[in-house]
Formats: C-alpha cells, structure tokens, sequence
C-alpha cells in the first residue's frame, strides 16, 4: 500500500457542536433537552463511522456547552469508540490544573479517546464571568498553556507564574497517560498563534468560517517550518468549518440559509464581520469556508482544502442557532455514512504531493489585533 493511500484511509472526520438549541417540529427546544441531544448526537456520530466528536465553550445565550467535560463525561459513557474532545476550550480563563484533572478522568471513563484543543477563544464572555482582565487576554493564554503542557509532560511539576498560586513538586490525580493525552492549539488568524503551536510542538487545528480555506496554506507553511526551527517532528494538522449535508445542493442550502443569516447578521455588528448578504452566502458556499451541499459535493470540497492545507483531520461544526435537529441529525448521518468515506477515495486516488509554496501567512483582523486565535 502506497503512503498517499494509507494517509487517506487514516485521514479523520468528525462534527462539532457548540451545544447550540435547536427546534423540533417548530418548537424552540429547551436547554435541558439541548444538552441530551448533545449525547444523543454524540451516539449518532460513532454509529455512522466519524472518528471524532467534539464540544465547544461558550457562555451565551442559545448555547448550552458552558460545562464541556461534564458532557464529554455523558458522551464517553454513552459510546465507546469515537473520539471525544473540545472546540475550543478557552484555555485563558480555565485553571490548568483543573482542566488536567477533568480530561484525566473523562481519558479514564472513555479508555482513552480523550483530546482537547485549547484557544485564546472568539468568544469573551467568561472573562468577565469568571473575573479575568481582557487585557491579559495573551499573557493569561500564553502562562496557562506553559503549565498545561508541563503537567502533561512531566511526572512531577514545580512551577511559579502571575496568574495563580505557585505549585511545589505537585502530582495530579487521576494521572494522564504518559505524555499527557492529543492537545491541539485553536488558531483562526493569527501568524503568532501559529508559532506558538510550533514553538510547544502541539498539532495545529485552524477554525477557518470564512473566505477561501486555501489561504491558509501560508499558516500551514510558516507551521511546518516553525516546527523544523523548534526542533519538534511534524504534527498533524485539522481544519474547523461550518457546514450542512443534505440530499441535494439545492436542499442544503436552503436548510442553512435561514439559520445562517440571523447568526452572522449579530457577528457583523460584534466583530465587524461581513453583512449576511444571500450573494455573500452562496460565495461562501461555492468556494469559501461554509461546506454546504450533497454529499458528493461536499466530499469534493473537503477533499480539495485538505491537499491544499495539508490536512490529515477535517471537523464539521454541524449544528447553528435554532436549525431543526432533523437537518442536524441528516447531516451527521451523511458525513459519516456518505462523505467520509468519499474523501478517504478521493484522497487515494491523488497521487500529487504536497509542497511549500511561497505564500504569505493569512491573517484576520479587525484594528490590527486577531479576530479569533
């Protein structure tokens, strides 16, 4: 067997969700009900063969993932071969040493699927939820992350910082494999945020949720040769995207399209995104970052940014404000049953190799700082 096919059968899909309620049969559901739907969801994605089901963290209204590795928690009891993790854990206002002894135990509970993508995050309600300064956005994610990683790596851990109380040769329990379990670093424009990665040797997951994903391959470049330059092997790297698999094009994107436009016209005045125009929608849906359409269509997209990215993991964030769970269930039983293993084909049918090209990092902003990193 070739390498480029064994890549392609190895190459991972996967859903998100951000534990955004959903309706059923018109009905706006309730957030008790939104969370069992998580699970449930969470059970579908395994049935269907994805190889990977991960949750957000988010603290606003319509979202119900505020309390990640408790669900992660549910889902590990309720499966038992899919790989569980996050998307994105704001790593800046989380304690690392409790964010250890979370993901240690739903590790333990899931025999071993757990994973987690850590993030300066998007969204910033929890800083002053939890107490924490805006302007120590970077300093509080860059400490944290120092300390994540060294509990994982190291059997014992003597460490001092800024942000919280010293620890003196300190053994957390229940203990990680050796080596700590796969942590991902969440960028979504930032250069920085991309060396970083390299600079811990961590694998790279990209939120890309608009424009063409292809930019991204200068990100991907300046990754692999920050890892070359830190001295770590190269690591896997992920793209997160939004989308919706239905039967037909037409049927895709209509099903999204009234979800889409509320969500994004509340992003444009928060972040200064783009105004949810139809004709900006339906460019985003040929050839930008919203993965919308059959299945074949999708495969073929998906196929494409990951020669392009280099990617060996794909996730597809599934679920959007108020979308009827039957169009969310449709799309995670299409991508598991239909998609995947089209993508797995079209990836073993390439047999072009992917090479540096001289490509200038993306970067996404608003004032000169990262829109999400």
């Amino acid at each position: 067997m070739t390498a480029e096919a064994t890549a392609a059968e190895a190459f991972r899909v996967g859903v998100d969700t951000f534990g955004e309620v959903a309706t059923d049969g018109g009905r706006v559901m309730s957030d008790a009900e939104s969370v069992r739907l998580v699970v449930e969801e969470a059970q579908l994605a395994e049935s269907v063969g994805l190889t990977d089901f991960s949750v957000g963290e988010h603290y606003r209204e319509g979202m119900i993932d505020s309390a990640t590795p408790v669900l992660l928690a549910a889902a590990a009891q309720a499966t038992s071969t899919i790989r569980l993790g996050t998307s994105v854990t704001v790593l800046s206002t989380q304690d690392p040493v409790r964010l250890y002894q979370s993901f240690a135990t739903i590790d333990a509970l899931s025999n071993g699927r757990a994973e987690i993508v850590l993030g300066r995050g998007s969204a910033i309600e929890s800083f002053p939820l939890f107490g924490y300064d805006l302007r120590e956005y970077d300093q509080l994610f860059e400490e944290r992350l120092d300390l994540f990683t060294r509990l994982m790596r190291e059997d014992r851990v003597t460490w001092s910082g800024t942000y919280r109380s010293d620890l003196d040769d300190v053994r957390l329990h229940p203990r990680m494999p050796e080596g700590g379990i796969p942590t991902w670093v969440g960028i979504g424009g930032s250069p920085e945020s991309v060396v970083r990665a390299a600079r811990y040797g961590l694998p790279l997951m990209m939120a890309i949720i608009g424009g063409r994903p292809e930019r991204f391959a200068g990100h991907v470049e300046l990754y692999l040769r920050s890892l070359e330059q830190f001295g770590h092997a190269d690591q896997p790297i992920a793209q997160h995207s939004i989308g919706l698999v239905a039967e037909t094009d037409d049927a895709a994107r209509e099903a999204l399209w009234t979800s889409w436009e509320p969500v994004v016209e509340r992003l444009s005045r928060e972040r200064g995104f783009y105004p949810p125009t139809r004709e900006r929608y339906d460019a985003e849906v040929e050839s930008g970052a919203l993965f919308v359409g059959s299945p074949e269509t999708v495969a073929q997209k998906i196929a494409f940014v990951a020669r392009a990215n280099r990617l060996s993991r794909f996730d597809l964030k599934h679920d959007i404000a108020l979308l009827p769970r039957e169009s969310r269930e449709r799309t995670i039983r299409l991508l598991g049953e239909e998609v995947a293993p089209r993508v797995r084909e079209l990836l073993a049918d390439d047999r072009g190799t992917w090479s540096f090209a001289d490509r200038t990092p993306t970067r996404i902003t608003r004032d000169g700082r990262a829109v999400h990193a």
